[in-house]
């Protein structure tokens, strides 16, 4: 999540990443010093990138420029504030820590929502296989986590820092 002078949340780093999924056009033509949902940056919520749309046999479970994936934000997350982490801030392994995911709620692609993590809190995560969800580790890898996962192994896997010895089964 990108954040203006005064704290704001601007837009998804969605945005960010589309010079690397060879989209710089679209991040030419975005806005950056404005929010999602100025008048010129919704122009562009219909050129979506197809990294985040649905697979196609599940288009029909989102609304048109829509995406579920997902980074968690909190304590011990990968993107724990604003100043960001390093490789070595994932004592827990990058293999067993989740980068992002195929779940939760349905927001516009440029929208700055994601899914807010705290020790204090449950973890419930809905996407849009039957059951389960997509998954990308810090490694880069791709799992498939499914709805049996245990809540201790699944904060387990959301946190990089907590030095769970959790049993992940993917």
């Amino acid at each position: 999540m990108v954040h203006g002078p005064d704290g704001t949340p601007l837009y998804s780093w969605r945005v960010l990443l589309l010079p690397y999924i060879e989209q710089d056009a679209l991040y030419r033509d975005f806005h950056l010093d404005e929010p999602w949902d100025s008048e010129h940056n919704l122009r562009l919520l219909d050129r979506m990138p197809a990294t985040y749309a649905p697979p196609s046999g599940k288009k029909s479970k989102l609304p048109p420029h829509h995406t579920v994936i997902h980074v968690f934000v909190g304590p011990g997350t990968a993107f724990e504030g604003p100043g960001g982490v390093v490789l070595k801030d994932f004592p827990d392994g990058v293999s067993s820590t989740l980068l992002l995911v195929e779940a939760g709620e349905r927001v516009p692609w440029t929208r700055p929502d994601e899914i807010a993590y705290a020790p204090d809190r449950p973890v419930q995560l809905k996407g849009l296989f039957k059951g389960g969800f997509r998954a990308c580790l810090a490694d880069g890898s791709v799992r498939f986590v499914r709805d049996t996962i245990g809540e201790e192994a699944l904060r387990a896997a959301i946190t990089r820092n907590g030095g769970e010895k959790a049993v992940l089964d993917w």
